[in-house]
């Protein structure tokens, strides 16, 4: 593909890639763009609901996503003040995936990668950063300048880039702080007894611990009250582990599985949106648009479907050479509403569960309510199980649009 071309995609990630491969396949020039060099990054988001499993069915992709590696995860059981619960079964969700499925990131944006590459109209470029907006006098977005100096000037940019996006960082679009009280430390610890798949999560002492199955070895996040982690690496790594096997004695003694203190990766957990998604040549979608907790591991899927949505209303026209700018609103209309409830659900636990939690150790004496009633009637689990898997507005590909 040479020249400018009509749809440009900011960020490589999954919501990028797929909404390159979508347009693509729509018969739309696309290039995406990406500022690493590969995609071997540890500690990002890998976790594939049944929602997006249902748009690989829809491409006719799902039997070679299945292919690559992964583990399959079903229930959600939480520990707390020593009581043994399941919070989420997603064995019964009216999918043909009715599993989460945890493949590495690199795995997933090699699968779309290599899907959208077979395709003669799509174009992906690693190690190729956005320097800067290119924006006429009437503040119409026309185009990027890359680290390398060139000039991209296509009919649409979507800035698909993540939370740290350019976009926000130039001012370009207004956001809303909606306010997290938790961070987070991401570490592996290997396996050592056989448990059932499932999602862990522990509570006890003030401590959260949530452990992901990822085969050979844990996937693991202690929630800490934010800005505490300077404190956390002052008391040192024998503290820190002391905290962990404190909270989950079920991990035995982790003593040297952790080599040192930069074996914990900070996650600075942030909850926002942009107030507006778009503004003339120009439309965030994703976490450029909608930053989410890493609660429920949802941020990929809700990028997914963003990715469907504008695909659905944006590549038919953009294809046919039309403006799109005036479409760009139904964009954000379409996909807001699903986003506000979940980011208010995702607000509503951290603020009034996680936070009192982390902070009064001995709210722990009698579990919430709502986690009784779960314990109380089973079919109830289907609940949060279809909400995680299927997410509130599921988008469905149209076909239609195949070129």
């Amino acid at each position: 593909m040479t020249g400018s071309p009509q749809l440009l995609v900011v960020g490589g990630g999954p919501c990028g890639l797929m909404t390159g491969l979508l347009f693509a396949r729509a018969g739309v020039s696309v290039r995406v763009v990406e500022k690493h060099r590969d995609f071997l990054h540890d500690f990002r988001g890998d976790t594939v609901h049944p929602s997006t499993m249902e748009v690989f069915h829809e491409l006719g992709l799902l039997a070679r996503f299945l292919a690559r590696p992964h583990q399959r995860l079903s229930r959600a059981e939480l520990r707390i003040g020593g009581k043994e619960m399941v919070v989420g079964d997603l064995s019964r969700v009216s999918s043909r995936t009715p599993f989460v499925a945890m493949m590495p990131q690199w795995e997933f944006l090699d699968f779309l990668r290599e899907e959208a590459s077979k395709l003669p109209n799509f174009r992906f470029d690693l190690g190729c950063g956005v320097e800067d907006y290119l924006e006429e006098e009437n503040g119409r977005i026309v185009g990027v300048r890359l680290s390398n100096g060139e000039e991209v000037r296509p009919a649409l940019t979507i800035a698909a880039d993540g939370r740290h996006s350019l976009v926000r960082r130039l001012g370009l679009l207004p956001v809303r702080d909606l306010g997290s009280p938790i961070d987070v430390f991401w570490f592996e610890l290997p396996k050592r007894a056989a448990e059932t798949s499932a999602l862990r999560i522990a509570v006890d002492g003030g401590r959260i611990l949530v452990r992901v199955d990822r085969g050979s070895y844990w996937q693991c996040a202690l929630v800490f009250p934010k800005g505490h982690a300077a404190v956390l690496r002052a008391e040192g790594l024998a503290a820190i582990v002391a905290q962990i096997e404190a909270v989950e004695p079920r991990l035995g003694s982790i003593a040297g599985d952790l080599s040192g203190i930069d074996d914990l990766h900070l996650l600075e957990v942030t909850l926002d949106r942009l107030r507006r998604w778009h503004r003339p040549g120009l439309l965030a979608i994703g976490d450029a648009a909608h930053a989410m907790s890493p609660m429920g591991g949802i941020g990929i899927n809700l990028a997914i479907q963003d990715a469907v949505a504008a695909s659905n209303l944006l590549a038919g026209p953009l294809r046919r050479g039309e403006p799109v700018d005036l479409l760009l609103a139904k964009v954000q209309r379409r996909r807001e509403g699903s986003t506000r409830l979940i980011q208010l659900i995702q607000k509503l636990a951290q603020d009034h569960v996680l936070a009192r939690l982390l902070r009064r150790p001995a709210a722990l004496a009698r579990p919430p309510l709502p986690l009784r009633l779960l314990q109380r009637f089973p079919a109830l689990r289907r609940l949060p199980g279809r909400v995680i898997a299927l997410g509130i507005r599921r988008e469905r590909v149209d076909c239609s649009l195949a070129a």
